[in-house]
């Protein structure tokens, strides 16, 4: 059900490595627990992050919930699409990118879970 190409937080985000950048998004777990999204906070472009730093909110009809960063690192674009098309998240959660990361710490990664772990997570 989840990505084998995407880590994943125990806070229900995604990343994507690829290029020297990092993608991230929320999961699918954490989309259906939202239910419809209909806005999504950005950060500023250069603005640098802490891993688990928190770096926007993502709003349902249900709730608000924080976004935290996978990775540290220099935020390096967002996906403006969703100032208009907050629902793609719905739509496509583990393909819709909510921001890219250029990563300052490698040895982070090793906190990040596999596919199969986030699944034993979610259960």
């Amino acid at each position: 059900m989840y990505p084998t190409d995407l880590k994943y937080t125990k806070d229900h985000e995604w990343v994507r490595f690829d290029d020297g950048g990092a993608a991230v998004g929320i999961t699918d777990f954490a989309q259906r627990q939202l239910g419809d999204v209909v806005f999504v906070e950005l950060p500023e472009v250069g603005r640098q992050l802490k891993q688990h730093e928190v770096f926007g909110t993502i709003e349902s009809v249900k709730a608000v919930s924080e976004l935290f960063s996978p990775v540290s690192g220099e935020v390096v674009a967002v996906n403006d699409a969703l100032s208009t098309s907050p629902e793609s998240v719905n739509k496509d959660p583990h393909g819709a990118w909510i921001i890219k990361v250029k990563p300052s710490n490698a040895g982070e990664l090793g906190a990040l879970l596999d596919a199969t772990a986030y699944g034993a997570l979610v259960g």
